[in-house]
């Protein structure tokens, strides 16, 4: 085949063997691992687990890649379409909430033939870095119910350094567009698993929160308010960062951030932050009103809490203070409840 599917459109050649483009990926699918995932965005997993399919190789080298191995090496084990289908079903009848197709770009034509021998009755959620043509997601309208998208970057600059394309905003941009064009504001089941959406991720990156606030000011100004946006794990929370967003001043913006970086505000406080820096623009407080409890980062309390994440099968976070500590359970309907409750009653 030659390939255009990916915004290089390197017209490589890819054969049964191998491929000449960027991706260097041959034409038959190669699938890395495919396995049940409780640790994805909770409207994605929920309590029982995404059927996660791990497509090898990947349009861009991101510095910071968490599966190199995969996503940069092409390591992965030759499958046939129907081979694809049936580990779709497997999926299915092991009680995935979901099934993900990640990275699966190159691979597009064989998921599609895949999905004309079985298509699963679950939300199928295409897991996506973002850098995508529009001309190939349309060869997904009215196939992916639910898109996941990462939107990494804004400048040019940071974009060429950390994923190896400076044009990763303008293409991503479109991509995301068009990808709520074709599933809507999102829709939920009475467990919070997304049956049809857009669900964005975006990773901030230490020293980089200009850039993070810019992205959060195109999803605010260009979506509708009701596509979610997930916030990981680096600098601000989601609930810290979204008040900034009222500032109109960059530099406020950034020296804002870095204020609740440094002070460990509260979302509420946050809010109370840019409520007075509206009043008085520039005139960040000495201090807090409330200074925020600052968390003891023992290793102690990851291990436990990565315990009980597994023990329940969902979301947990400890959260320690000076005078009292908390533990965080998230569940998503009642039923889930009373399985997380019987999990519990049975370690008596």
């Amino acid at each position: 085949m030659i390939c255009t599917l990916c915004p290089r459109r390197c017209g490589a050649v890819r054969d049964k063997s191998q491929g000449t483009g960027f991706c260097r990926l041959p034409e038959g699918m190669l699938i890395a691992r495919i396995a049940p995932h409780l640790w994805e965005e909770p409207p994605i997993s929920g309590s029982r687990g995404t059927g996660a399919v791990f497509f090898s190789g990947c349009t861009l080298r991101c510095r910071y890649c968490q599966n190199a191995e995969i996503s940069h090496r092409n390591q992965g084990t030759p499958f046939t379409p129907r081979d694809l289908a049936e580990a779709m079903k497997v999926l299915e009848d092991m009680g995935m909430q979901s099934i993900s197709l990640i990275t699966a770009t190159p691979f597009i034509p064989q998921i599609l033939e895949a999905l004309s021998i079985y298509r699963p009755h679950l939300p199928l959620v295409y897991n996506t870095s973002g850098y995508e043509s529009v001309e190939t997601l349309k060869m997904l309208d009215g196939v992916v119910d639910v898109y996941l998208p990462d939107f990494k970057h804004v400048s040019p600059r940071l974009a060429q350094l950390c994923t190896g394309t400076e044009d990763y905003f303008d293409v991503t941009s479109r991509a995301i567009l068009e990808m709520v064009r074709q599933c809507g504001t999102p829709s939920y089941n009475g467990e919070g698993i997304m049956l049809r959406g857009v669900l964005i991720r975006h990773l901030i990156l230490p020293g980089c929160t200009s850039d993070s606030l810019r992205i959060l000011d195109w999803i605010q100004e260009n979506l509708p308010q009701e596509i979610p946006t997930w916030l990981m794990s680096g600098v601000l929370t989601a609930g810290q960062a979204r008040p900034l967003l009222s500032i109109e001043d960059r530099e406020i913006q950034v020296k804002a951030a870095d204020y609740i970086q440094e002070h460990e505000l509260s979302a509420r406080q946050c809010e109370e932050l840019a409520r007075q820096l509206a009043e008085k623009p520039g005139q960040l407080p000495s201090e807090p009103e409330e200074k925020a409890e600052k968390p003891q980062a023992h290793i102690f309390i990851q291990e436990a809490a990565e315990k009980l994440k597994n023990l329940l099968g969902t979301q947990v976070q400890i959260k320690t203070g000076r005078k009292k500590s908390k533990v965080e359970i998230e569940f998503y309907s009642e039923e889930d409840l009373e399985r997380i409750l019987g999990l519990i009653g049975q370690q008596r």
